[in-house]
Formats: C-alpha cells, structure tokens, sequence
C-alpha cells in the first residue's frame, strides 16, 4: 500500500472511531503538516571579527556552534555576510525560512551586524504583516539587538553578567508559551532549579547578578538547548522561501567553508571567517 493511500485509510479509521469532529482535527493537521517546508534554511548573521582575533581572516566571523545548533534540529545554514546592499539581503530573506542572530560583541547601533539586522528585521515585519511567515531568533548579542530593534532604542541596562550559569525564573505566562510549553515537565523544572543557562554578557534587560561558574555541558543544559533550536527550527518550516535553482542553494550553503579551530580555552571554540 503507497503512504499516502495509508494515511487515508489511518483518517478513515480514525473517523469512525472518534466521530466527525475529531475526523475534521486530523484533516486540519494533515493540510498543515502537508503545508510545512521539510528542508528548512536558517540564515545566521555573521559580525565583525573581534579585536584581537588571531585566527581572523577576511573581515567578519560565524561561530560554528550556532551552524551545529540548528544542524541538530534538523535545519541548514545559509551564511549572511556584513557589508551587502539591501538588495542583496532582500535576495537571501526570500531564499531562506528563518533569521538566527548570534551572540558576540559588537556595537547594536553602529556596527554592520545591526545594520543588517535591521534591514532583515524590517523585511520581517513587513512579510508577517502581509501573512508570509517569517521568523527571527535572538541568542545573547542577537536578543539584544532584537530589544533594540523593537524599542527604537537601547533599553539595556549594565549587570556584568559574564561567565555565570543561572537557572530561569519562570512567569506565570511561561505555562502558555509556544516556546517553554514543548519542553518536557522534567526539564523546564531543571531549568528553573538548576544553574544550566549559560550567561556571558555585560548587559542585560533586567537581570540581577550572581557569581557562579558560566560554561555548562550538563545532559539538562545540552536537551535545554536541543529543544530551543527544534521550536526555533519548527517555527522556520511554516516558511515557503527558497532559491532560484539547487544550484544557487548548494553554493549559498555553510558547507562550502571550513570552520577554524581557535582553541579549547575560545568562548567560540570554532569559526567560520569570510570577506
């Protein structure tokens, strides 16, 4: 029997077992799992290097762990570089499904990462309002960005947060959340008990500081971060974009570098450089 002939007779079956309503459920969820992009491409930021950077070449870096992150989940990387016009980030916002802003340590008014961050956040806007679904997510520097870019203004505030592992103080809207709500019980509890959630930064909205060890590796901190990306990366499939050709895709592609090895003792133990 062909697949789809089994999930017709599965609906069926369904129908007759739970009635009409429960069989207009199942349709609904079969049109929307029919409607999702199964080969999703993430775009993450690139930045300037960093000062001092001796492994640097060219002119602005990736960390790799942000490629590997939304590899786990299932997604493939399309490197943005700085310094492109905004015809040319227009071309790539309607190649790619989704935006990651990495974290790293540039200026959030001045620098090419925020002004192509912007530009994106703009395109963004604009194709939501329209209902083509677009998503953006902020990790350290790049959520920071994102309160810049919303509040026309930067609303941080210094805490000194460098280095230190803290657990999550959760809101009573966290129950609700689209994120938190697919994460297990057993882990959204470590989460908010244990110091997993990894804080380097000298800004934050809000946040009140504590002195502890910064860098975890922890079966919790690691399946925090797995499901992060799968919601970041579920959110990117309900998007349509694409290239022009799979030739255009295959050479916008992550794999066409090689990341450069920086040491065990680098914050980005790995990086991608470009011109």
């Amino acid at each position: 029997m062909c697949r789809s002939a089994a999930a017709v007779l599965a609906a069926l079956t369904a129908c007759l077992w739970c009635g009409p309503a429960r069989c207009a459920v199942i349709r609904n969820q079969q049109q929307q799992q029919q409607q999702l992009n199964l080969r999703p491409l993430i775009g993450v930021l690139a930045q300037e290097n960093l000062p001092g950077d001796q492994f640097a070449r060219g002119s602005s870096y990736i960390a790799a762990s942000y490629v590997k992150y939304l590899e786990g989940s299932g997604a493939r990387v399309v490197p943005i570089r700085i310094n492109r016009t905004e015809d040319e980030y227009a071309k790539i916002f309607y190649s790619v499904n989704g935006l990651l802003l990495p974290g790293g340590d540039v200026d959030l008014q001045t620098s090419q990462f925020s002004r192509a961050a912007k530009i994106f956040y703009n395109l963004a806007l604009k194709a939501n309002d329209a209902g083509d679904y677009f998503p953006i997510w902020g990790t350290c520097q790049g959520f920071q960005q994102l309160s810049v870019l919303t509040a026309n203004k930067n609303l941080l505030t210094l805490t000194d947060t460098k280095a230190v592992a803290l657990p999550l103080t959760f809101t009573p809207a966290a129950q609700s959340s689209r994120l938190f709500r697919s994460f297990p019980k057993d882990l959204l509890h470590s989460l908010a008990d244990e110091n997993i959630t990894s804080n380097f930064h000298s800004w934050s909205l809000s946040m009140q500081w504590i002195d502890k060890p910064g860098m975890v590796h922890s079966s919790s901190a690691v399946r925090a971060s797995f499901y992060s990306a799968s919601f970041f990366v579920s959110e990117a499939r309900k998007n349509q974009h694409h290239f022009s050709s799979p030739a255009e895709e295959d050479r916008a592609l992550i794999y066409n570098f090689s990341p450069v090895y920086r040491g065990i003792h680098a914050v980005f133990v790995q990086n991608y450089y470009f011109d």
